[in-house]
């Protein structure tokens, strides 16, 4: 799974389209129960000039599912019914993170003020998918992680 940093590397145009889609602003979250059954889950995710990160309260079942299965898909809010906005998509890992630098990094790039007690993840990423919307016909840009 590559970084965020990765991503904006090798498709800098998809990442600065993601980027305008995702960062400080609703997104949809979805995880996978131990059911195996999906969930989704409304977040805000949270762009560094590095990483991507979510906040989540420890007794969530964010948290749960992800003790069990990190796998997830995160995909933007939409605008309105048409697609007009775009639509970003990016599917991947999710690490809980420890260290207390990123900790400070997610927090100086956070548009609110998360607990003490929120629990950190990076989302890792295998896959993006980035749609603009040109006279009705969608326009879909993919990108692919090499460290698979």
């Amino acid at each position: 799974m590559d970084t965020w940093r990765d991503l904006t590397r090798a498709a800098p145009d998809i990442a600065a389209f993601g980027r305008d889609r995702l960062d400080g602003k609703v997104a949809y979250l979805a995880t996978i129960r131990t059911s195996g059954k999906p969930r989704v889950h409304p977040v805000t995710a949270i762009l560094s000039d590095q990483h991507c990160f979510i906040f989540a309260q420890p007794d969530s079942s964010k948290v749960r599912d992800f003790s069990v299965n990190s796998q997830f898909s995160i995909h933007c809010a939409m605008s309105d019914s048409s697609g007009s906005s775009g639509e970003f998509q990016m599917t991947g890992q999710a690490l809980q993170v420890q260290d207390p630098e990123m900790r400070e990094e997610a927090e100086a790039n956070c548009t609110f003020k998360p607990s003490a007690r929120s629990i950190l993840f990076e989302l890792r990423v295998e896959e993006v998918i980035a749609t603009s919307y040109r006279g009705g016909l969608p326009d879909r840009r993919r990108w692919h992680s090499s460290a698979r």
